[in-house]
């Protein structure tokens, strides 16, 4: 498995990312929402006005329930956010230093190359907007934390 930019990697860890996507994770598990009673339909329009209420510019491709972000650039850095929902939240953070990519996986993988290739934390499930919100509220504030993180590094 390829190994993380060791700028990201002292950043994810800085920022206690593990920790707080185990968290998210089990605070949203299938557990509590069953794959029967997940929200697989959402409405574009709901996921864009809560990015914006969050401060971003949304974009997004409805078919492909895919959105994202419009990128930040910071000095050297340009940051952006993914997120694909399918009852699930697929949360991608893309990072650029100069034009190359540092970073563009989804969550999961940063673990695997944190801790363990076996390891694994599950997406965060949804059955509600409320939960969507609340799983993208904590995201977008990881996300804060992540920027900076790597901008103090």
């Amino acid at each position: 498995m390829i190994e993380l930019n060791g700028k990201i990697k002292n950043s994810l860890i800085s920022m206690d990312f593990i920790k707080r996507y185990e968290e998210l994770s089990a605070r949203f598990s299938s557990e509590r929402t069953p794959s029967n009673e997940r929200l697989r339909y959402v409405d574009g329009d709901e996921v864009m006005e809560m990015i914006r209420d969050f401060g971003y510019t949304p974009q997004s491709d409805a078919k492909e329930k895919f959105y994202k972000i419009k990128e930040e650039q910071v000095g050297e850095f340009t940051f952006g956010f993914h997120i694909i929902l399918d009852g699930m939240a697929d949360l991608v953070w893309v990072v650029k230093e100069n034009g190359e990519l540092l970073l563009g996986s989804p969550w999961g993988v940063y673990s695997r190359r944190l801790i363990d290739v076996n390891y694994r934390i599950k997406k965060p499930v949804f059955g509600t907007y409320e939960d969507l919100e609340e799983i993208l509220q904590t995201a977008f504030g990881m996300y804060e934390d992540f920027k900076l993180a790597l901008l103090q590094a």
